[in-house]
């Protein structure tokens, strides 16, 4: 029987003596490995994330105190022990539990958590409006090393410090820096000294005493203080955060449950604190299952794997990925200009610019987790002459709007923007749906939009774009490409036109993208029962041609627009309105993604539930000719 069948909330934890909290950490991080063994999922961030998550909850009166987790990859444990054990092995499944925090699924996720570097402004307006009522509860925001390359963080931080907010604990997870054993030993000395709360008692008093001397008082205020910021100088970044305002603790060791319990109880118990405060922990990622502390990029998202041995499911078919398709295509069209460089936003591995680092290390650039400044650094080098690909998520590039209209649009600027997982993206769900995309990009000025059919198609894609002497974006989907052969050279593609792949009289299908294939097979089978259906890959949403779209609405009973993107202002708008403008009037059904957000699930299972596979089109054809 396991421990944590005695713990069915926080409550139940806090009632555990201490000592017993090793063992629930173990058996947490055991069930985690476990269960993601089998249904896949994110694992090396909640593993270094354990005994955290417990020493948070045991120290703190949850949900009352409000923690907040930065993008929740690291709450996985947080949800073990928040009432959702039994739900676990339903993660990223269509009507389960959410890989990342959800308001809506538990009164412990106090804020929804999809994209990095948001806990510490949202910690930030619950500590303010807590204090505004007069509340005694605290905002705890957990966030990550890697979390703080996000400028919202700094925003954050430096807010928070403005406002006071002594009742806001900021926990800097920390698996990325190098200290050294004994500086480490000693500074998690320390930490736990500084906050205690006779050390506290001991500096004011101190201050007091030396503030109170005739003549030498405030000199020797100022000494001691900058002996002291000197010091922890010396030993930890504490100055960096002192200067925001922050009462900085740490380093501590982040997998000591004893030393959290205690650094944590003494930040709560503090008295006269008229600051936030900053706990930093030294993490490992991965930590406690050697695969993944030996590899914890390879074991952050994981397919099936074997417990014992690491080894994962590799099976899926043998088409290569959209992502290494373009990222061997970039490889090849800078070798052929040195003016191209890849850029991506702290996503090396999941765009497939790690491919281009291996091949050609100076022409690669990782900006950390800072979509706004890669598009503006990409302008800025696009100003001298470069030609930057910005190769970024399309739920990621979103955060980057103001900086492609402003920095890129506004000053035609020779960008390319490449956004991979564009569409349904699966167990990931509604904080990294990429279908919001064509809408924003195709009404920027100066803009290009366009989405491959195929991966031969992509490549070809990927040179137009680059060619272009101005800002333009591909759209591409997550997971195995078509499995096409592709052309010896990369050719590059006339910009606004489409492909008719099928002619008919009957009805005409305009697709985009990923769906064209579906479209074909729709066809296909409208075909074989007599209806003759055209198929139009357009190819390109932003110039559309429209001189294909009038001629196909006007000798055609009816006409199904079909885009794997959200239904509003996307693909199927722009066939809509040119014909409108054309004056061509046909019978128009548009299959795209509905008004609503789509949650996790596998990518058949939604095509097929919002009619964008081949019965779908096919449905949609029959009842506009019906």
């Amino acid at each position: 029987m396991s421990i944590l069948d005695a713990i069915g909330s926080p409550a139940a934890l806090r009632e555990l003596p201490e000592e017993r909290l090793p063992e629930v950490c173990d058996a947490v991080r055991g069930e985690i490995i476990e269960t993601i063994s089998k249904t896949g999922g994110h694992l090396a961030a909640g593993l270094g994330a354990v005994e955290l998550a417990v020493a948070l909850h045991y120290v703190f009166e949850t949900p009352d105190d409000r923690l907040i987790w930065d993008v929740g990859h690291q709450g996985y444990p947080h949800k073990m022990l928040t009432g959702r054990r039994e739900q676990f092995a339903s993660i990223g499944k269509k009507g389960g539990m959410g890989k990342f925090l959800r308001r809506h699924e538990s009164e412990y996720d106090v804020f929804g958590a999809g994209h990095a570097g948001t806990s510490i402004s949202a910690a930030t307006g619950i500590a303010e409006a807590i204090r505004r009522r007069g509340g005694a509860e605290r905002a705890i925001a957990v966030i990550g090393d890697g979390a703080l390359t996000a400028g919202m963080a700094y925003e954050g931080l430096n807010n928070a410090g403005y406002l006071r907010l002594s009742n806001l604990v900021v926990v800097l997870n920390d698996n990325e820096m190098s200290i050294s054993p004994n500086v480490g030993a000693l500074t998690s000395f320390l930490a736990r000294r500084w906050s205690a709360p006779q050390t506290r008692r001991l500096k004011h008093g101190v201050k007091s005493l030396l503030e109170s001397l005739p003549v030498a008082g405030d000199p020797m205020v100022g000494l001691a203080r900058r002996a002291e910021q000197a010091f922890k100088t010396f030993i930890s970044p504490a100055m960096l955060f002192e200067g925001l305002g922050f009462n900085y603790i740490g380093p501590i060791d982040g997998h000591n449950i004893a030393e959290l319990v205690e650094t944590l109880r003494n930040v709560r118990d503090i008295e006269d604190n008229e600051h936030p405060v900053l706990v930093h922990c030294r993490t490992q990622k991965g930590h406690g299952y050697e695969p993944s502390q030996a590899d914890p990029v390879k074991y952050h998202g994981v397919s099936r794997f074997e417990v014992s041995s690491g080894t994962m499911d590799k099976s899926g078919g043998g088409a290569p990925s959209w992502t290494s398709v373009f990222a061997d295509a970039l490889i090849e069209l800078a070798r052929e200009d040195e003016r191209i460089v890849g850029i991506t936003a702290a996503m090396a591995g999941g765009t497939g610019l790690d491919k281009l680092e291996k091949a050609l290390p100076d022409r690669f650039y990782d900006v950390g987790i800072a979509e706004q400044h890669a598009v503006t650094f990409a302008g800025g080098l696009a100003t001298e002459g470069m030609k930057p690909v910005c190769a970024i998520y399309s739920t990621f590039l979103q955060r980057a709007f103001d900086q492609i209209v402003h920095d890129v649009c506004v000053q035609n600027l020779d960008v390319t923007f490449a956004l991979d997982r564009a569409g349904l993206v699966g167990a990931d769900g509604a904080t990294h749906q990429g279908f919001y995309d064509m809408a924003y990009l195709r009404s920027l000025p100066n803009m290009v939009v366009m989405a491959p059919r195929d991966e031969n198609e992509l490549r070809q894609m990927l040179r137009t774009a680059i060619e272009h002497p101005g800002p333009a974006a591909l759209r591409y989907p997550r997971g195995a490409a078509r499995g096409v052969p592709l052309d010896a050279d990369i050719k590059s593609l006339e910009i606004g036109r489409a492909e008719l792949l099928r002619d008919g009289d009957d009805v005409a299908i305009v697709a985009i993208g990923n769906v064209v294939e579906q479209a074909e097979r729709a066809a296909e089978a409208l075909y074989a029962d007599g209806i003759s259906a055209a198929v139009l890959n357009a190819r390109f949403v932003k110039p559309l041609d429209a001189a294909w779209v009038l001629e196909l609405g006007t000798r055609c009973r009816a006409m199904v627009v079909v885009e794997e993107h959200s239904g509003m202002g996307g693909f199927g708008d722009a066939v809509a309105a040119a014909l409108l403008e054309g004056g061509v009037s046909v019978p128009l059904r548009k299959l795209g993604i509905p008004d609503r957000l789509i949650e996790h699930g596998g990518q058949a299972e939604w095509m097929a539930e919002l009619g964008l596979d081949a019965a779908g089109i096919e449905r949609a054809a029959r009842e506009l000719l019906a």
